[in-house]
């Protein structure tokens, strides 16, 4: 089959996956900036309480953004492993299994932010409770919700440091973009690690330590849609594999 077929083309690849990437970070974005930062209220269980309830579906629209961010990600994984298997198939694998763990946990969190419509919610046997206990139970149920993104982002930094591993050495792609996704990976790992090792601390490095990761992730999903790789050179490297294979 030709190289330059809609099926195999590493091209086609890549500009999918940088609109898929593009999906990722503006989903994102919009949950945590125009969503969860609109209505919460740092340290005010009644005023977070009472955002909610004056604007659910402004809270919902949010969840339904981090699940579309959830759902972009799966082929996702699939273009960059078929990207960055030439340059190695067993990294490239890896980095499936770390994402595969990471959007796995990031769904499953998403009823952290489920819990507080339903404590939320004026529902019969929730009279069995105080309006300070519910406005209570809805802020730790964000919170838990914090600290699952920050479990689940230690596994996609570590998928950062393999796929910018990846980048670098692949050829096809800009090496610095590799380089740039590997100090997001720590960075990614050190806001986690602090997250649950020292709370104060990451308070006062977000959201700096954050900033790289943003870069890094939009430069590469920029260079995916605008750019692609480099033919020649990954037509090169998907020969040796080959080679290699027989």
């Amino acid at each position: 089959m030709p190289s330059n077929s809609i099926e195999t083309s590493p091209q086609v690849y890549a500009r999918i996956g940088g609109l898929l990437y593009l999906i990722n970070i503006a989903a994102g974005l919009f949950g945590e900036m125009f969503v969860r930062n609109a209505l919460i209220v740092s340290g005010d269980a009644a005023a977070t309480a009472h955002n909610i309830v004056a604007s659910p579906s402004l809270w919902r629209l949010g969840i339904a953004g981090d699940l579309i961010m959830q759902i972009s990600d799966v082929p996702l994984m699939l273009i960059l492993y078929v990207l960055l298997r030439p340059v190695n198939r067993n990294l490239a694998l890896l980095t499936i299994l770390f994402d595969v763990i990471q959007t796995a946990v990031l769904v499953v969190n998403k009823v952290n932010l489920i819990t507080p419509l339903l404590l939320l919610g004026n529902a019969g046997y929730l009279k069995a409770f105080a309006p300070e206990q519910l406005d209570a139970l809805a802020y730790l149920s964000i919170a838990l919700h914090g600290y699952g993104f920050g479990v689940g982002l230690i596994f996609f930094g570590c998928e950062s440091l393999v796929t910018g591993f990846l980048i670098a050495r692949s050829g096809y792609l800009p090496r610095m973009l590799g380089f740039a996704m590997q100090v997001a990976g720590v960075c990614y790992l050190t806001n986690s690690f602090a997250l649950i090792l020292a709370p104060a601390l990451a308070d006062a490095m977000f959201p700096f330590v954050l900033l790289p990761p943003f870069v890094a992730e939009s430069a590469f999903c920029l260079w995916l849609l605008v750019k692609g790789v480099d033919m020649t050179k990954w037509n090169e490297r998907a020969g040796d594999m080959r080679v290699g294979a027989l």
